[in-house]
């Protein structure tokens, strides 16, 4: 365990400072400023988990605090803090966040999270972006986005997070230059290390054919697998339970599906970055050293560490509230499409097909969530709109919360429903009335956050005739359930 007391001794050794000799009130000063740096150096040392629950300590770092080097260059590395990242000109710096199996696993260099991390340093908001590891990546011949991780490695061992940073850069054409890259297991173990995590699960799912690992070959079939059940609500749990809620895929809720379970990822790693940032991570070293033990074995990434501590100065304030969090899916409302590659495998690709609808999102995020969060003062409609209201959720009873709502403003309800796909995250209008009802239509977007659809399923001719004519359909996604 690291002696911070020690550590200190020596820091004031180095700065030629006598501790004896001292007047009390010089005592009292240094006294006071010794735990300034100390708690700063603290504070230092778990931005290796700040940033969205992801770790960001180099090996370099961790060997440096390990040493008592980085104590005896603290004085050069504060100021340090003052550079700047790569991006804190444009207002906006990137991060691309990898995780993976790890080498006891097969295909353990496969990456099974890929998520894009923004930051705004002058709104002190972050975007988290997830983009599905089936997604085709048609940039330097790579076929899957994540077999790029795999395929570097394998070529050149160490390369892998330079080399899928720069195919996820030319892939959005948004400049990224940093990466993080964690193995699951090493997660799992920081997880209790931090005393386990606090988890609002959002939907109640069961999954029957979660893999039990080295249980893949068992000749009797069903031991392969355990079952797993969460329950609605906010939940502690430990390393083992957070990465099995994180990573389940299974469940015949809409829970299954690899978007649900990227929304689930977002939220764990949110609920890492509040554990750590808590006084009783901050302040004992006892943990703080357990911590550096698991750096060096799961974690690779190319920040050095004085932008360490500039990375923490940008995030380190940042609330709940403003992290935007984006899935890229092939739900109704979403930018991809499922298909059959030339090898039979599935895979994603853009709706619009092209990259240009989604490279537009991810530039544009923080400004379009500016536009769309922010509701306006509306008025009672006068132009007698007729909507049908579409719960695309597993919440019960938001599409008659949302039918009262949308009645105080004039609106008639033509009717309320369960939508057909119950695994919408954002809601959606889609206008019936060919654009004859702007007026109801801009206060429908005021009133629900709500994004128009411009698609055409076959099934919208069900809400353009007979008793459930209407001059919108209004599916609800989860983000209705948040007002």
């Amino acid at each position: 365990m690291i002696d911070f007391k020690k550590k200190m001794q020596e820091l004031e050794k180095l700065e030629g400072k006598s501790q004896t000799g001292d007047t009390d009130d010089e005592l009292l000063l240094n006294s006071q400023k010794r735990k300034k740096v100390t708690i700063y150096v603290i504070a230092i040392l778990v931005i290796a988990l700040v940033f969205s629950g992801k770790i960001i300590m180099s090996s370099q770092g961790a060997s440096e605090w390990i040493s008592g080097t980085f104590f005896g260059k603290l004085r050069q590395l504060i100021p340090a803090a003052d550079k700047k990242l790569t991006g804190e000109d444009n207002d906006r710096v990137n991060i691309l966040l990898l995780g993976m199996g790890g080498k006891n696993h097969d295909g353990g260099y496969l990456t099974d999270t890929i998520m894009l991390a923004s930051i705004k340093p002058s709104t002190k908001q972050v975007a988290l972006v997830s983009i599905p590891r089936d997604l085709t990546a048609p940039v330097s011949g790579w076929k899957k986005i994540n077999s790029v991780n795999a395929y570097a490695e394998q070529k050149n061992p160490g390369s892998g997070g330079v080399v899928t940073t720069e195919a996820i850069a030319e892939l959005l054409q948004e400049p990224t230059t940093y990466y993080i890259r964690v193995d699951f297991a090493g997660f799992e173990r920081i997880i209790d290390e931090i005393g386990g995590v606090e988890i609002n699960v959002e939907n109640s799912f069961d999954d029957y054919t979660y893999p039990v690992k080295g249980r893949e070959d068992n000749p009797d079939y069903y031991s392969r697998y355990e079952h797993l059940h969460f329950d609605a609500g906010l939940q502690k749990m430990d390393g083992a339970t957070a990465l099995k809620y994180a990573r389940s895929r299974h469940s015949l809720s809409s829970e299954g599906s690899d978007f649900a379970r990227a929304r689930r990822q977002q939220l764990l790693l949110e609920a890492v970055k509040e554990k750590l940032l808590s006084r009783q991570t901050l302040l004992n070293p006892t943990i703080l050293a357990k911590l550096i033990s698991e750096f060096n074995q799961d974690i690779s990434t190319n920040l050095s560490t004085w932008e360490l501590i500039r990375l923490w100065s940008l995030v380190k304030d940042v609330n709940r509230d403003q992290i935007i969090n984006k899935v890229l899916s092939d739900a109704p409302d979403g930018m991809l499409v499922s298909g059959t590659g030339e090898d039979g495998a599935y895979i994603l690709t853009p709706r619009s097909g092209n990259f240009s609808e989604i490279r537009n999102m991810v530039q544009t995020i923080f400004t379009l969530t500016a536009n769309t969060t922010t509701k306006k003062i509306v008025a009672p409609i006068t132009d007698n709109a007729k909507v049908f209201i579409a719960n695309g959720t597993w919440i019960t009873g938001l599409a008659g919360k949302t039918s009262s709502t949308l009645e105080t403003y004039d609106f008639k309800i033509t009717g309320t429903n369960n939508a057909v796909e119950r695994n919408y995250e954002q809601t959606v209008i889609y206008d019936l009335s060919s654009g004859e009802k702007n007026e109801s239509l801009t206060t429908l977007k005021n009133l629900t956050g709500a994004t128009q659809a411009f698609n055409s399923p076959n099934w919208l001719e069900e809400y353009k005739t007979g008793d459930n004519k209407s001059d919108f359909l209004l599916i609800l996604g989860t983000d209705a359930n948040k007002e």
